[in-house]
C-alpha cells in the first residue's frame, strides 16, 4: 500500500535451488542393502506362514509399503510401516531364541563338560548319546539358517559384513561338533554351539526390538490422520468421507475434539488446536479465520469450518514422513565405518585363524587342540556389537529429534552439526520477528502514551499495513481498546488521515510534516534524532494540525535471540548475521545481540557468497534461514538448517528443517549431534574393545600361563558386549533437549522422548 511514507527492508526471494552436490540420495544409500532386505522379507515370510496369518499380515503389509512408499499412509488404515517391519523381525527373532533356547537345555544337561564343571549328572537311557548332536542340528537348521541366508547377499557383491561374520561363526562351530561325532577323540563341541546361536539370535531380537522403537516415530506421525472427515455440501449439510476422497477446496467441518484431516484454511469458527505431535510445542495455538491449520494435529473446544488446500503427499504430515524415512533410510559416516569395519574384522579373523593353526602346529603338533583353537577364533570374531553401536544411535537420534521438532534430512549433515565453527542467521524472520513493531514512544506534556496509542490505533483500524498492524498490536497489548474512526482518506506518498471523536488525526512519516507545515517539538525530534540512529522509522500523531507524538519503528528482535547467541557462544561456536538491511540496521541489530560477524546489503542470489568467503577461512559453516528465501546459501553450507512454521518442512535446499519457528532449536540441535556422536564413539569403543581382548585370548595368547578362551566363554563376553552397547544406546533418549525459559516467557516447548 502507499498510504504512508514507508518501504520494505526485505529483499526479494530467489527461485528454490536443488539441493546436490555434495549429498547423496536415499535411494543410492539403499540400494547395496536391497539383496539383503528381501533375504529377511522371505525369512518374514516363511516365518508368518509357519505362525499364522498375524504374521502373514505383518509382511503383506511390509511388501505393501516397499511397493507404494510413504505416500500410502494418507490416512488411518497403513499405518505399520516400518514399525510393522521390525516389529516382524523382532517377533521372528524372538520366537526362534526361544524355541532354540528349550531345545538347547537336553544338550546343556548332557553335556559332560557341563557335568563335570557343575558337579551334576542326569540318567542315561539307550540312544541317549544322541540327544547332543540330533538337537544340536535341528537349532542350527531352526536358529543358525536365518543368518546364513542373511550372509549369501554380502558373499554374492563379494563385499563380507556382520552377516557374513556370524555365519562363519556358527558355520565352523556346527561342522567342529558334527566332526566330534565322525572322530570320537575330537572333544565334543555341541552346547557351545547352541549357546553361541542362543545368544546370536538373543542379540538379534534385542537389536530388532531397538530399532523397531526407534523407529516408531513414522508410524506414530501416520496414525495422526484420521480415515474420514466431514465434508460440507453445497446444501450446508455434512457428509462423511473417506480422507482420501477429500479435493483441494473442499470445505470440512472439524468438530471438538476431532483431527484435522489435511491441511487447510480456517473459513469460520474460533478454537485452539494442539499441533504438538508436528512441532513439539506443548501450548495449544488459537486458531481464527484465515490461520492455517496442518492435517493431523487436534482440535479444541471450538468447532471450525476448514478450507482444504493440500492433500496426500502435499500435506506438511506427508512431507515430515518422507524427511524421516529418508533420515532412517540413509547412512551417516560413522555406521558406514562400523559397516565397513565388520568387513575388514573378517579378513582380520581368517587371518588370525591361519596364523594361530600354523603357530600351534609349530609349537606343538597339529592335533584337536589346534583345530580347537582356530575354531575359537573364528567363532568369537562375530561382530554383532560393533554391527548394532551405530544403527542404534543413530535411530534413536533420529527419533528423538523428530519428536523434538528437528526433521534430519542428511544424516552426515547431523554429525557434521557438532563441529560447526560458526552459524550464520538470516536476520529477518530468524532473529527478528519479520514484522515492524513499536519499539519507543514519545509524547508532548499534555499527552500520555495510552492517548497516543488509542488516536493513532483508530486512524490505523482499517489499514493492512505493517506499521498499522505494528500500531494495532501495541495499542492491544497495552489493552487500549481504539475508538470507533470515520471519513478515512489515505494521502499517497505520506500517510492517512481520519476524524476521531470530531478531531481530525493525522499519522505519517516525515514528508506528512512538510506537507501540513507542522512544527517538530524539541523533545520529539530529539528523540526522532536517536530513533535514525538505531536505524529506525519514525512515524507521527497530528491532532488538529499539532504534532502530539512520535512512534520509533523497528523489526523487533525476538527475545529467543538473545539466548541463542549467548548459548552458542558457550559452546565456543561463532555467531554471524546476514541480511539485504542497510548497514545501519544490521549493526543495530548485531550490537543488540552481540553477534560476532555482520553481513549486510545483501542480495539473495549472493548469500552463498558469504558462506563461502566463511569457509575459505577454514570454518565450518552452518547457515540458519527460511529455506527458501536464502536457498543458494543454505545449500552451500555445511550444515544447512531450515526454520520455520510447519508448513515449511518440506524444503528441498536444507539438510535439518527445524519445524517450530524458534531459534534456539539450533542450540538443540548442536548439542543433539554432540551428545549422539559421543554415544556412537562410547559404543564403537565397546563394541571393538570385545574383539581387541577375545581374538588374542581365543588364539592362545596367553595359553603359557594357563589362560585359553573356549568359544563358548568368548560367545558369553560378545552378548555382554552387546548388551551393553544396546543398553547406553537407549541412554541417549535421556539427553536434556529443553529450552531455558525467557524473562516474561514459558518455554518454547517440553522436550519430548524418543518414543
Amino acid at each position: 500500500m502507499d498510504d504512508h511514507d514507508r518501504s520494505s527492508d526485505e529483499a526479494g526471494a530467489s527461485d528454490e535451488h536443488p539441493h546436490d552436490g555434495h549429498r547423496k540420495t536415499a535411494d543410492d544409500e539403499s540400494a547395496d542393502g536391497a539383496d539383503e532386505s528381501r533375504v529377511e522379507q522371505s525369512m518374514l515370510a516363511d516365518e508368518a506362514e509357519d505362525a499364522g496369518d498375524a504374521e502373514q499380515a505383518i509382511a503383506e503389509e511390509h511388501e505393501h509399503h516397499v511397493g507404494h512408499g510413504v505416500g500410502d499412509h494418507e490416512h488411518g488404515g497403513d499405518h505399520d510401516g516400518n514399525g510393522g517391519m521390525h516389529e516382524g523381525h523382532e517377533r521372528m527373532f524372538r520366537r526362534r531364541f526361544f524355541v532354540s533356547t528349550l531345545l538347547s537345555i537336553p544338550v546343556l544337561l548332557y553335556s559332560d563338560a557341563l557335568q563335570d564343571w557343575l558337579n551334576f549328572s542326569v540318567p542315561a537311557f539307550p540312544g541317549s548319546e544322541w540327544i547332543n548332536p540330533v538337537f544340536a542340528v535341528i537349532v542350527f537348521a531352526y536358529g543358525g539358517v536365518p543368518f546364513l541366508r542373511m550372509a549369501v547377499p554380502e558373499l554374492k557383491d563379494r563385499e563380507p559384513g556382520m552377516m557374513t561374520l556370524i555365519s562363519m561363526a556358527i558355520s565352523v562351530a556346527f561342522v567342529y561338533s558334527l566332526a566330534s561325532v565322525i572322530f570320537p577323540t575330537t572333544s565334543a563341541f555341541f552346547w557351545e554351539l547352541v549357546t553361541l546361536i542362543d545368544i546370536m539370535l538373543l542379540g538379534h531380537w534385542i537389536e530388532m526390538r531397538s530399532v523397531r522403537r526407534a523407529s516408531s516415530a513414522l508410524d506414530e506421525l501416520a496414525k495422526l490422520m484420521p480415515d474420514t472427515a466431514e465434508r460440507i455440501t453445497e446444501e450446508g449439510g455434512t457428509e462423511e468421507v473417506p480422507v482420501d476422497e477429500l479435493s483441494e477446496g473442499d470445505r470440512i467441518l472439524v468438530r471438538p475434539g476431532a483431527s484435522v484431516p489435511a491441511d487447510g484454511v480456517v473459513e469460520e469458527g474460533d478454537s485452539s488446536v494442539n499441533e504438538s505431535m508436528i512441532t513439539g510445542e506443548s501450548k495449544p495455538v488459537d486458531k481464527e479465520p484465515g490461520d492455517e491449520v496442518i492435517g493431523g494435529t487436534v482440535n479444541g473446544d471450538g468447532s471450525l469450518r476448514v478450507r482444504i488446500d493440500a492433500i496426500g503427499d502435499d500435506t506438511t504430515l506427508a512431507g515430515i514422513m518422507r524427511l524421516v524415512e529418508e533420515a532412517q533410510s540413509s547412512k551417516s559416516r560413522t555406521q558406514a565405518l562400523a559397516d565397513r569395519a565388520a568387513g575388514w574384522l573378517f579378513y582380520v579373523a581368517l587371518g588370525a585363524a591361519i596364523v594361530t593353526g600354523i603357530a600351534w602346529t609349530v609349537a606343538t603338533t597339529f592335533d584337536a587342540t589346534v583345530v580347537e583353537r582356530v575354531v575359537t577364533v573364528l567363532v568369537i570374531a562375530c561382530p554383532h556389537a560393533l554391527g548394532l553401536a551405530i544403527p542404534l544411535v543413530v535411530a534413536i537420534n533420529t527419533s528423538l529429534a523428530a519428536r523434538n521438532g528437528m526433521l534430519i534430512r542428511d544424516r552426515i549433515a547431523m554429525e557434521e552439526a557438532r563441529n560447526l565453527d560458526s552459524i550464520i542467521f538470516d536476520k529477518t524472520g530468524t532473529l527478528t520477528e519479520g514484522e515492524h513493531g513499536v519499539v519507543g514512544i514519545a509524547t508532548v506534556d499534555r499527552v500520555d502514551e495510552g492517548e497516543a496509542l488509542e488516536l493513532a490505533a483508530a486512524v490505523e483500524s482499517d489499514s493492512e499495513h505493517m506499521i498499522a498492524r505494528a500500531i494495532r498490536e501495541a495499542a492491544s497489548e497495552h489493552g487500549i481498546d481504539a475508538p470507533a474512526a470515520s471519513n478515512f482518506e489515505a494521502i499517497k506518498g505520506r500517510g492517512v488521515r481520519a476524524t476521531v471523536d470530531g478531531e481530525e488525526i493525522y499519522v505519517g512519516g516525515p514528508n506528512l510534516l512538510s506537507h501540513l507545515d507542522v512544527d517538530v517539538p524539541p523533545e520529539l525530534e530529539t528523540f526522532a534524532d536517536e530513533a535514525g540512529e538505531n536505524a529506525q522509522t519514525v512515524v507521527y500523531l497530528v491532532r488538529d494540525g499539532e504534532l502530539i507524538a512520535a512512534f520509533a519503528m523497528a523489526d523487533v528482535i525476538r527475545e529467543e535471540s538473545y539466548a541463542v547467541v549467548d548459548a552458542l557462544h558457550d559452546l565456543d561456536i561463532e555467531v554471524a548475521m546476514l541480511t539485504g538491511d542497510s548497514e545501519d540496521v544490521a549493526n543495530a541489530v548485531a550490537a543488540e545481540l552481540g553477534i560476532d560477524t555482520v553481513f549486510a546489503e545483501v542480495l539473495p542470489e549472493d548469500k552463498d557468497k558469504n558462506v563461502q568467503e566463511l569457509q575459505d577461512q577454514g570454518k565450518l559453516v552452518g547457515m540458519v534461514g527460511d529455506g527458501v528465501n536464502d536457498a543458494p546459501a543454505l545449500t552451500r553450507a555445511d550444515v544447512g538448517i531450515a526454520i520455520g512454521s510447519g508448513t515449511d518442512v518440506a524444503v528441498q535446499s536444507a539438510d535439518v528443517i527445524l519445524v517450530q519457528n524458534n531459534p534456539m532449536d539450533v542450540v538443540r540441535l548442536v548439542k543433539l549431534s554432540r551428545t549422539s556422536y559421543r554415544k556412537m564413539q562410547e559404543n564403537i569403543v565397546w563394541a571393538a574393545g570385545y574383539n581387541v581382548f577375545a581374538l588374542p585370548l581365543a588364539a592362545g595368547v596367553l595359553a603359557p600361563i594357563g589362560i585359553l578362551l573356549s568359544p563358548a566363554v568368548g560367545a558369553l563376553l560378545m552378548s555382554l558386549s552387546t548388551v551393553i552397547v544396546a543398553i547406553n544406546a537407549q541412554l541417549l533418549r535421556r539427553v536434556d533437549l529443553s529450552v531455558p525459559s525467557l524473562p516474561g516467557m514459558s518455554p518454547s516447548g517440553q522436550t519430548q522422548p524418543a518414543d
